[in-house]
């Protein structure tokens, strides 16, 4: 893991997530991740390859189960 200092305190960031491993976590095929990525609603780097923090895929998770919780209120 990587280790940056930040206001003086050690914190730890989480390793980021290939598109396999998110697409496995959310039952979906890798091209819908790539998808999500290309059009911007999931957050990801390019490092010749995507990869998408923890922190990105859970905002991008909240984002998405807002949005179904108004569809169904509609």
């Amino acid at each position: 893991m990587s280790k940056n200092v930040n206001g003086g305190q050690l914190m730890q960031e989480e390793e980021p997530l290939t598109v396999e491993e998110v697409a496995k976590r959310l039952r979906v095929s890798i091209e819908t991740v790539r998808t999500w990525i290309r059009s911007g609603e999931l957050n990801a780097i390019d490092v010749g390859k995507y990869l998408i923090y923890p922190a990105d895929l859970e905002d991008f998770k909240q984002r998405r189960s807002t949005r179904r919780k108004k569809q169904k209120e509609s």
